[in-house]
């Protein structure tokens, strides 16, 4: 039942910090607008696909769980 109670405070924790960074995405000049972002706009149509910064998200968030979990081991 401990080790529930860890794993709700991280989750929160963590939760917490994905919530801050969608507050001021905005306010980060490059995320959305990379090289390999794709950006459609018609007349009457736009569409917009970040591949690229998703790819660097992903890759940010993995480096983290990453190290967390080489704490996690020792």
């Amino acid at each position: 039942m401990q080790s529930f109670g860890k794993f709700l405070v991280i989750a929160g924790v963590v939760l917490a910090a994905v919530g801050g960074l969608l507050m001021f995405a905005d306010r980060i000049p490059f995320l959305g607008k990379l090289p390999g972002d794709i950006h459609v706009k018609r007349e009457n149509f736009e569409f917009h696909f970040p591949i690229t910064s998703s790819i660097l998200i992903s890759a940010l968030v993995s480096l983290v769980l990453w190290v967390l979990s080489q704490f996690k081991g020792k």
